[in-house]
């Protein structure tokens, strides 16, 4: 039997930056910040401690792919964040409970990215762990050695080649799950490459924003992500939100 038209699948489409993107995100996430504090800073809390856990937890190249790569998974870990702005902008309560289910909304597709980005992260390590050998033959980094430089300059290398590929298929594919039942995992990644290339200038700012708050976080001995990493989810919606046109 045969979909009924108002059934069919609608391709998201890609809508052309106005400028003062970055601004208007900002200022639309910290109100969003502002109006739930506690869940948005209870987001912040724990993923602070995962953070300061995980890093402090392993040394060495393992130690620095971890905190490396938590810009590679942060899409899916502020999935809840995702869920109060969603929330809130339907003038709905943004409350905690609802947003820490959040994922059941598309659960295949968020899952199956869940995996995929989990998978990214293993392989960043294991990639870390090659890199630092290449150049530390005791796999523990020698920030006084003279190939310091040299040994930076490749892990940047590697590490911003991976982290450019998982931001463009995956800077707006979450909250596109998660505003979209019918959405699967791949056309999700495709409309997030798209919006990239449709607006590279201001998604390439973006990305050096997200960069720069999470290290700032990371210098302020993690208290910074507090506030920092629920910041950034907020702006994540509202990018999504003015990146691609709503459905219907």
């Amino acid at each position: 039997m045969q979909r009924r038209e108002e059934d069919a699948f609608v391709w998201p489409r890609v809508k052309l930056l106005a400028p003062g993107a970055l601004r208007r995100w900002f200022a639309a996430g910290w109100a969003d910040l502002a109006a739930a504090p506690g869940p948005s800073l209870f987001y912040g809390a724990t993923l602070a401690l995962m953070g300061f856990l995980l890093t402090q937890h392993f040394g060495g190249a393992v130690g620095i792919a971890l905190t490396t790569g938590f810009l590679l998974v942060g899409p899916f870990v502020a999935i809840g964040l995702y869920e109060l702005s969603r929330r809130r902008e339907r003038h709905e309560p943004a409350r905690l409970a609802p947003s820490l289910v959040a994922w059941r909304a598309n659960l295949p597709a968020i899952g199956f990215y869940a995996l995929v980005l989990t998978l990214m992260l293993a392989a960043w390590i294991r990639v870390s762990v090659v890199v630092v050998a290449l150049f530390f033959p005791g796999g523990r980094i020698d920030w006084a050695a003279p190939d310091t430089w040299a040994f930076a300059a490749a892990y940047a290398a590697a590490g911003g080649a991976l982290a450019l590929f998982v931001f463009a298929t995956s800077s707006l594919s979450l909250p596109l799950l998660l505003d979209r039942r019918d959405m699967d995992t791949i056309t999700a990644a495709i409309v997030s490459f798209n919006a990239l290339r449709a607006n590279f200038a201001t998604m390439l700012v973006w990305a050096a924003c997200i960069v720069a708050l999470t290290a700032a976080g990371f210098a302020t001995y993690y208290v910074g992500l507090v506030v920092a990493l629920p910041l950034i989810g907020h702006m994540t919606w509202h990018a999504y939100r003015e990146s691609v046109a709503p459905h219907g």
